[in-house]
C-alpha cells in the first residue's frame, strides 16, 4: 500500500486548539477557532501487514537508508520506544495506541520520501503519527473516519514527549482549507472553499525555537486568568481569535487575497502584544519579525505572520500576484538565505490527484461554483456492490456481477467495478467507498489493493503489467463499507453513511457502467452540474412509457432548454398509466419520459432521511428500503435539479442488457 499525508499550515488561529479544550474545566473559555490548510509536500511511504512487529526503514533526504528498527507489538515495547523520543517514536505511540485498542497484527513500513520541512510548523510529526494511523486503519479494516484516523494519531503523539494540540492532525484531511472549532474534547470541522485564488509563500526562517517552552508558558495562563499577563493571553487565543479566523473565512470564501494579507498583519501584532511576554525569550522572535519586516518585500505582499507556535520557525506571507510570489521567495532566499515552498490555494480547478514525486509544491482547490453556491466540493462517490446478482444465476453463483467482464475501447476485457472506478476517479472523484457483503470485502480488496502474483507478472506484456500497478495505484483511492444485511438499495446507501460523513456525494450503481457522447464524461457533467447548481442533482435520461415500469421517473419543469430540469416530483417504476397522468414533462415528444440515469450527486442529508425509515422498522419484514423516498424528501426539503446527461448507460444487471453492454460499449458514439 502506498501512502501519502501532507504537512498542515495554520493560516490563522495558532494555539487556540489546547486554549479551547480548557473549557471541559471553565466553560467561560472562549472556544477555540483555527482555520488550516494542508500542503503539497509530505510524508510518503509504503505499508504491508507484519504477524507481530513494527518494522521500520527511512530514506533520508540524502538518499540514505537508515533502519530498519524493529519494536515487537507488544505494549511495553511499543511505549518504552515512544517515550524515547526522536523520529521512530510517533510511529511506535500510534501502534501503542493501537494495540491497546484493537487487536491487530504489526506493520512493515518504509518512508521512501519525506520532502516536508521538519521542525518548522509544518505538523511533521503530526503526519508521520497520520500516516501509521491511516496505515493501520487501511490494513486492518480499523473502519476509522478522517475524524477517527485524526484522533488515533493524537493520542499516538501524545504518547511521546511531543506536546502536539489537536490542530496538529488536521494534515489528516488533506489539502482542503478546513475550520476547525474546539470546544473542550469536543471538535468541530467544516470545510471552506476559496472563491478566488490565493498564492502564498511559506519561509523556513532558518532559525532555532523551543515548542516545548512557548506551549508550557502560555498554558500557565490557563484555566484561569488570575494575572493581567493570563488574561491578555486568554484574550487573544479566544475572542480576538474568534474575530480574526472568521473575518478570514470570509474574506477566503470572496477571493479577497488583500483582506486575508492585511488579517495576516493584524494577527501578528495582537500575538506580539499579548503572547509575547508571556515567552519573551522564543516569541520575541528576532529572525520571524526581520522577513515580516523586510522592506524590499513589502511592495509584493499584502501582509504575513508567523507560523505554528510561532517564535523563529516559519512564517507565511500572502503575495499580491503569481509574479509577486516568485518575487517574494526569491527575495527571501537571496536576500535572507531563507529556503521557501509556494502555496497556491485556486478556486478555478479540481485539486490535483497526487502523482509519483517529484511534484510542483503547490495545493488547488475547486471550485468558484461551488463557492458561490455556498457548498463543499464533491470528492466522494458511493458505490454499492452488496448485491446477490439473482437475476445473473448461475454465473452469479461463482461470480459477483461487478466482476463480470465489458470490453473497454481501448481493448481490454475490465471489470465492471473498474470501469466504474476509473470513470470516478478521471472525473475529479478522490474517494470511492464501494458497499460490499462482509463475505466479499476480501475479494474486492484483493482486486483493488494487492499486487498480482507471480504469473502475472511474468507472464503478463509489460503494458499490461504497467496497468496492474495502475489498478493498485487507483485502489488506494478505493475504501469498502459493509452492508450486512440485505435490505434494499436505500439500505445499501445508508451503509457508506460513517465513511462519507457530513460532505455531498455521488452515488452510482453497481451493475451500470457510462459512456459519454462527447469528450466531458457522465460523471464529470454530474459533478459540474453539482458544483454550479449547489443542490443535488439527479441524472436522467428520456425513455420510451414501455420501459418506465423498469425505472425511477421525474417530473418537473425545465431550467436550461432540455437539458436542466427543477424536480418537482418523482416515482419508482410507475405504471404505464400513471405515467401518462402524472409523470409527463413539457417539450418532451408524446411517450417520452425522463428515467432516472443511474448517476446521483447528493447532500449528505439524504442519510438522515434514510435513518427515519430504517429506524422506523419500515418497510415490513421480508420488504426492502428504497432509495426513492428520501429522494423525494430531499427534493422537496432542500431542492433537487434533473440533469439530462450527454451520454448512455449500460445496464449489466440483466442477461439481455449484458448482452447488449457486450456488443455495443467498446464501440465509439459513431460506431454505436
Amino acid at each position: 500500500m502506498n501512502l501519502f499525508v501532507p504537512g498542515r499550515i495554520c493560516l490563522f488561529g495558532e494555539h487556540s486548539d489546547w486554549a479551547g479544550g480548557y473549557r471541559r474545566v471553565n466553560p467561560v473559555i472562549e472556544r477555540g477557532y483555527t482555520l488550516i490548510c494542508g500542503t503539497e509536500q509530505g510524508i510518503y511511504a509504503t505499508a504491508e501487514p507484519h504477524p507481530n512487529a513494527l518494522v521500520l526503514t527511512a530514506t533520508t533526504p540524502q538518499g540514505e537508508t537508515t533502519g530498519p528498527v524493529e519494536i515487537p507489538m507488544e505494549p511495553q515495547a511499543l511505549l518504552s520506544e515512544a517515550r524515547r523520543g526522536g523520529f521512530w517514536s510517533y510511529l511506535a505511540g500510534v501502534a501503542y495506541q493501537v494495540q491497546t485498542h484493537y487487536h491487530v497484527g504489526g506493520l512493515v513500513l518504509h518512508n521512501y520520501r519525506t520532502d516536508l520541512p521538519i521542525k518548522k510548523g509544518l505538523s511533521s510529526s503530526a503526519a508521520i503519527c497520520v500516516l501509521a494511523a491511516r496505515a493501520f486503519n487501511c490494513l486492518y479494516d480499523l473502519k476509522l473516519s478522517v475524524r477517527g484516523e485524526m484522533e488515533l494519531a493524537y493520542q499516538g503523539e501524545v504518547t511521546t514527549p511531543s506536546r502536539c494540540g489537536r490542530m496538529d492532525q488536521g494534515c489528516a484531511f488533506g489539502s482542503r482549507p478546513v475550520l476547525m472549532t474546539f470546544d473542550g474534547d469536543l471538535l468541530h470541522t467544516r470545510e471552506v472553499v476559496a472563491g478566488g485564488d490565493f498564492h502564498l509563500v511559506v519561509a523556513d526562517l532558518q532559525g532555532q525555537k523551543d515548542t516545548i517552552k512557548i506551549l508550557a508558558d502560555l498554558n500557565a495562563c490557563y484555566p484561569c486568568a488570575e494575572t493581567d499577563l493570563a488574561r491578555g493571553v486568554q484574550e487573544l487565543l479566544g475572542p480576538l481569535n474568534r474575530h480574526t479566523v472568521h473575518e478570514a473565512i470570509r474574506a477566503l470564501e470572496a477571493g479577497d487575497a488583500e483582506g486575508l494579507g492585511a488579517l495576516m498583519r493584524e494577527a501578528q501584532a495582537f500575538f506580539d502584544r499579548y503572547a509575547a511576554p508571556a515567552c519573551p525569550e522564543e516569541l520575541s522572535a528576532p529572525v520571524l519579525h526581520r522577513a515580516l519586516d523586510y522592506g524590499p518585500l513589502q511592495r509584493h505582499v499584502w501582509g504575513g505572520k508567523g507560523v505554528g507556535s510561532q517564535g523563529d520557525g516559519s512564517a507565511q506571507f500572502m503575495a499580491r500576484s503569481p509574479e509577486d510570489q516568485q518575487a517574494a521567495i526569491e527575495i527571501l532566499q537571496r536576500d535572507l538565505g531563507m529556503p521557501c515552498l509556494a502555496l497556491t490555494l485556486r478556486a478555478d480547478a479540481a485539486r490535483q490527484r497526487r502523482p509519483a514525486p517529484p511534484r510542483p509544491a503547490a495545493v488547488t482547490i475547486r471550485s468558484a461554483a461551488a463557492a458561490q453556491a455556498g457548498k463543499r466540493r464533491l470528492r466522494k462517490a458511493v458505490l454499492p456492490a452488496a448485491g446477490l446478482g439473482t437475476r445473473l444465476f448461475p454465473a452469479t453463483k461463482t461470480v459477483k456481477k461487478e466482476f463480470f467482464p465489458v470490453v473497454d475501447q481501448d481493448g481490454l476485457a475490465k471489470p465492471v467495478v473498474l470501469l466504474i472506478v476509473e470513470e470516478a476517479l478521471a472525473a475529479g472523484i478522490d474517494e470511492v467507498i464501494v458497499i460490499v457483503q462482509e463475505q466479499d470485502r476480501e475479494m474486492f480488496e484483493a482486486f483493488f489493493h494487492r499486487q498480482g502474483g507471480a504469473w502475472e507478472n511474468g507472464r503478463l506484456s509489460p503494458a499490461l503489467r504497467s496497468y496492474a500497478r495502475h489498478i493498485v495505484e487507483m485502489g488506494s483511492h478505493v475504501s469498502f463499507a459493509t452492508q450486512r444485511e440485505q435490505a434494499g438499495f436505500g439500505h445499501a446507501v445508508y451503509c457508506a453513511r460513517e465513511t462519507v460523513g457530513d460532505e455531498p456525494f455521488l452515488l452510482m450503481l453497481g451493475d451500470h457502467v457510462y459512456r459519454a457522447n462527447g469528450s466531458r464524461s457522465c460523471t464529470r457533467q454530474m459533478l459540474d452540474a453539482y458544483h454550479e447548481q449547489g443542490r443535488s442533482v439527479l441524472g436522467l435520461r428520456p425513455v420510451p412509457e414501455a420501459e418506465v415500469v423498469h425505472y425511477g421517473v421525474a417530473l418537473g419543469q425545465w431550467l436550461e432548454g432540455q437539458h436542466l430540469l427543477r424536480v418537482e416530483g418523482l416515482a419508482e417504476k410507475p405504471a404505464v398509466g400513471e405515467a401518462r397522468t402524472h409523470l409527463r414533462v413539457p417539450g418532451l415528444p408524446e411517450g417520452i419520459y425522463l428515467a432516472f440515469f443511474g448517476q446521483y450527486a447528493l447532500d449528505p442529508e439524504v442519510f438522515a432521511y434514510l435513518e427515519e425509515e430504517i429506524t422506523a422498522g419500515n418497510p415490513p419484514p421480508g420488504a426492502e428500503f428504497q432509495l426513492t423516498p428520501a429522494l423525494d424528501r430531499l427534493r422537496q426539503e432542500r431542492g433537487m435539479v434533473g440533469l439530462v446527461v450527454d451520454g448512455q448507460c449500460y445496464d449489466v444487471g440483466l442477461p439481455q442488457a449484458y448482452l447488449h453492454t457486450l456488443r455495443s460499449f467498446g464501440k465509439s458514439s459513431d460506431e454505436a
